[in-house]
């Protein structure tokens, strides 16, 4: 959405900082990926709900029929609410409770990629309790490093996430022998806002070699889930609103050499949501210091944090100013240093009561608030063209 195009004038009346959600961009965003899925007929995709669980935002990718890749309890209550079917519904989550574990269950869901061997026999035991068979894959660590920020890599050896890849054939017997799972295939995820398609590449590649020595061992393989990851653009919003969805499939397409009619599963979240929601802030006050001048805007890192936990890029927009560019440090009203958007940034001149658009703000953006400092959690709002 260009800034002209955002509806200024319906903003006036509105309390920032809110989320702006543009519901077209989302709907084209997911006519690619409908098309791409079209293309690839072994293709599915689950909708990474921890990106963005507005209640609106599920709805609109749960009429599509994608899936729902969920990592909390109350992930899979707001995927079953939004209307996902359990049965497209798969489950991650290094930590799952007996309680989580038992909602899924009785839910039906297709899933749960489980994460070590300690989670398969509580889940064994679960089922067991229940009268029930609880279908798992396996996820497994590939210890693929992705070129992406370090606190959003998840498939490194020394991270949390997953089976050590010298330990699968362990926990593939446990899987293979405990009476009340089935085991149904393998999964991965190498972590997030990647770009570089030769990360994916190499992924391919570590789930071939697997592929190959479990046939060879006489194991089973199943399904592949390859996990999600997919960045966007977040320095040109405007230029390039979709993730380059085309790339990303075509490297799985080309890469994977998998058995003939192997089913594939994709989790995306943020190539989904991100482009399609900002924060829409004012400004407070424009603060003229020795060597630098601040922006002060009333939102903050409660509202989008991703700046403060990451040192996160994204694109702020003055929406009510055509005067020339200055140079601002663009930072929020928290007691907190780290509450900064961005530094030594050029936009157009601010002046008290400016609207501000932080762009790219779709995903982790409204799922990660919090009420710090008491500040009230930020009401969302619908574009719908």
């Amino acid at each position: 959405m260009l800034k002209g195009d955002f509806p200024v004038e319906r903003f006036a009346s509105l309390r920032t900082p809110f989320y702006f959600y543009d519901l077209p961009l989302l709907r084209r965003t997911l006519d690619v990926v409908e098309e791409q899925l079209r293309a690839n007929p072994d293709f599915r995709v689950h909708y990474a709900v921890k990106a963005n669980y507005n209640p609106r935002i599920l709805a609109e990718i749960a009429a599509r029929g994608f899936g729902a890749d969920c990592v909390s309890g109350g992930e899979v209550e707001a995927a079953l609410a939004a209307g996902f079917p359990p049965e497209g519904i798969v489950f991650a989550g290094v930590g799952k409770s007996d309680a989580e574990i038992r909602l899924a269950l009785e839910a039906g869901i297709s899933r749960f990629n489980v994460e070590s061997a300690a989670e398969l026999e509580v889940i064994d035991a679960l089922a067991g309790e229940m009268g029930t068979v609880a279908p798992v894959s396996l996820r497994i660590n590939p210890d693929i490093g992705a070129h992406t920020h370090a606190g959003i890599t998840t498939g490194l050896a020394e991270n949390k996430f997953g089976i050590n890849y010298e330990q699968l054939d362990e926990v593939m017997d446990l899987a293979l022998r405990l009476p009340h799972v089935r085991y149904c295939g393998l999964h991965f995820h190498i972590g997030s806002q990647i770009l570089d398609m030769m990360d994916f590449s190499a992924l391919c590649n570590r789930i071939n070699s697997l592929v190959e020595r479990l046939q060879r061992g006489g194991r089973p393989v199943g399904d592949i889930n390859v996990g999600g990851g997919l960045g966007i653009n977040y320095q040109h919003p405007n230029h390039l609103p979709i993730a380059d969805f085309g790339a990303y499939f075509d490297t799985f397409r080309r890469h994977l050499r998998l058995p003939r009619g192997t089913v594939v599963h994709f989790e995306p979240g943020r190539s989904i949501v991100a482009p399609c929601g900002s924060l829409i802030c004012r400004v407070l006050y424009v603060k003229q210091g020795t060597h630098k001048q601040f922006a002060i805007i009333d939102g903050s890192m409660t509202e989008l944090v991703r700046p403060a936990m990451y040192r996160a890029y994204h694109r702020v927009e003055n929406l009510t100013s055509d005067e020339p560019e200055e140079v601002y440090d663009v930072v929020g009203p928290v007691c907190e240093s780290s509450d900064v958007f961005v530094k030594e940034f050029a936009m157009d001149k601010c002046r008290r009561g400016d609207l501000v658009a932080i762009r790219s703000a779709g995903a982790y953006g409204e799922a990660m608030a919090s009420r710090y400092n008491c500040h009230p959690l930020p009401e969302a709002f619908f574009f719908e063209g």
